[in-house]
């Protein structure tokens, strides 16, 4: 087990109440949630991200606008209730149909959002990146610069130090995070970085810019990059910075160590239309940044290619779907739900012609918080070096391996990052311990097989996780001693309507049995206890949740 990043900074957040997601069905694509709501406090808040989205022919779209499946995304998007979205480029799949631009017809596909009180931010792909296509945007979106009434709640744009990409690449704030969005593209001038006709290096020179960006955030503020093309492509081997994988080590190299040293949650780009999540390292293999590749959006669907140079560790994959991804920002702690649906036939890589109507699924839960770790987790290793502490309470994992043996396509072995994260007990009434949250544990998302048949995800993805024992340690005063014994005071989770029960209650199977003193190898699932010498509650379960010690 490697611990891979640590993201610790003691913070404080503060708000009351538990805050669930306002969701309704009503004439909308349908979607579930399957667990407890991502958020903990009443601060909490969400935006959403969604992909590439061109269109070829049929009922499915307008001027190679996927059009259909844009006002899919806007409705979801709208009954999660999210404050922005943000558009990883490729807005379109060809420039101008007849004589007539293309972009113009996306840009009308947003005002749904707009209508909502949702902001729209995007970025250009390669499919948009011609020199009249960056003088367009900013004119189309003006929000890029930072001007227009469709900035909803956005600040402090900054535009890029390179007077000719200004609108195209750009950042800005939203609450607490910093939003980075970087455009590899033919400048608005007709250049390229190194005077080539190639926009293959475009990014060099807009590394030092990036660091300063990152470097000037607000101290205990997230941060998020997002650009079109990946660090490292599973189908498309182009990427950030070049037409390979080795290009351009050295402003690569630094891209990805300013990412790390700045605590970026999650690099995000389109261009493979797959969902794929991974590692991507520096070529040492010291600094390592998650990125996230997002679902198809568009009427193709691609398929993951051999081949790398050994600085990828991959984490998740589902081909052949539509997806979108919610980012639930909680003070320190940040949430992603990946929702995706069939494409409509028969599970594969297909070339859409028309939309289909989407049942959307909750596929995977990922996050990280601040004050908490990132642990590398290999098939085969044991949880037990997961430890966390917050404000005088210790969480740790005393048992459990990771039995996971799900491969990628390209039969990579898939490794689990497990993420903890904490935030303060007043959100609990009665309430004995921090509030510790475990992200990671179930087992790895890994849909591709192409020998499958019908619509295909056809269901929530399962929260089951390996068996494991988790302890939390309480504080003495908050419990009487003489309700310590009993079988009511006990390791606390989160339930679907947000209530917390006994952790043991969300497992699935098991037999619930109270046990006083320490736990001991061999317990099996659904046993639970406290530990009165060591002052901790423990659990075997088989579920990742946010955990507390409290009377039940």
């Amino acid at each position: 087990m490697k611990k891979s990043m640590d993201r610790r900074q003691f913070l404080k957040y503060g708000g009351a109440g538990i805050a669930g997601l306002g969701l309704s069905t009503l004439n909308l694509p349908f979607f579930r949630m399957g667990k407890a709501s991502a958020a903990i406090t009443s601060n909490a808040w969400q935006f959403g991200v969604m992909s590439d989205t061109q269109w070829k022919i049929g009922s499915g779209g307008d001027m190679t606008c996927a059009t259909g499946i844009i006002d899919a995304l806007n409705e979801q998007f709208i009954q999660q209730g999210v404050k922005f979205v943000i558009q990883v480029g490729d807005l379109c799949n060809d420039e101008s149909v007849g004589g007539i631009r293309s972009m113009p017809t996306r840009a009308a596909h947003a005002q749904a959002l707009y209508d909502a009180g949702i902001g729209f931010f995007p970025l250009r792909g390669n499919h948009e990146a011609s020199a009249t296509a960056a003088s367009e945007l900013p004119d189309l979106f003006p929000q890029t610069l930072g001007n227009g009434t469709n900035l909803n709640g956005a600040t402090n744009f900054q535009p890029s130090d390179i007077q000719s990409l200004e609108g195209l690449t750009y950042a800005f704030d939203y609450n607490n995070i910093r939003c980075v969005m970087l455009d590899q593209f033919i400048r608005v001038d007709g250049t390229n970085y190194d005077g080539t006709s190639s926009y293959n290096n475009n990014m060099v020179d807009q590394v030092d810019w990036v660091d300063a960006m990152l470097a000037s955030n607000t101290e205990g503020n997230h941060a998020f990059v997002f650009g079109h093309k990946n660090l490292m492509g599973q189908n498309h081997k182009d990427n950030l910075f070049g037409s390979g994988l080795t290009s351009n080590p050295g402003p690569r190299d630094q891209f990805i160590t300013s990412l790390c040293n700045n605590r970026v949650g999650y690099y995000m780009g389109g261009h493979d239309h797959m969902h794929h999540r991974s590692l991507v390292s520096t070529s040492d293999g010291y600094y390592k940044v998650p990125q996230i590749i997002t679902s198809s959006n568009s009427y193709k669907f691609y398929t993951p290619k051999s081949g790398d140079d050994g600085r990828e560790t991959p984490l998740q994959q589902e081909l052949y779907t539509v997806g979108y991804y919610i980012v639930t920002v909680d003070g320190p702690r940040v949430t992603v739900d990946f929702y995706s649906s069939s494409h409509g036939q028969d599970y594969g890589g297909v070339s859409l012609t028309a939309a289909s109507d989407f049942t959307f699924y909750l596929r995977e839960r990922f996050g990280y918080s601040l004050n908490g770790e990132q642990y590398e987790v290999a098939q085969g290793e044991t949880y037990t070096s997961i430890i966390s502490s917050f404000s005088g309470t210790i969480a740790r994992i005393l048992d459990g391996v990771n039995g996971n043996t799900e491969t990628d396509s390209l039969n990579r072995d898939l490794v689990k990052t497990v993420n903890t994260g904490w935030a303060e007990s007043d959100q609990v009434a009665d309430a004995a311990s921090q509030i510790f949250t475990l992200w990671g544990m179930t087992d790895n998302l890994s849909l591709y097989d192409t020998d499958l048949t019908g619509p295909l995800p056809s269901e929530d993805e399962s929260q089951e996780t390996d068996v494991y024992t988790l302890s939390l340690t309480y504080n003495p005063r908050k419990i009487r001693a003489s309700e310590l014994m009993r079988g009511d005071f006990a390791l606390a989770a989160r339930n679907e309507n947000d209530q917390w029960v006994n952790a043991v209650d969300l497992n699935t199977g098991g037999t619930k049995i109270f046990k006083r003193g320490g736990w001991k190898p061999g317990y099996d699932v659904g046993t639970y206890g406290v530990d009165a010498r060591t002052r901790t509650v423990w659990a075997v379960l088989n579920h990742e949740n946010d955990f507390v010690a409290k009377l039940i």
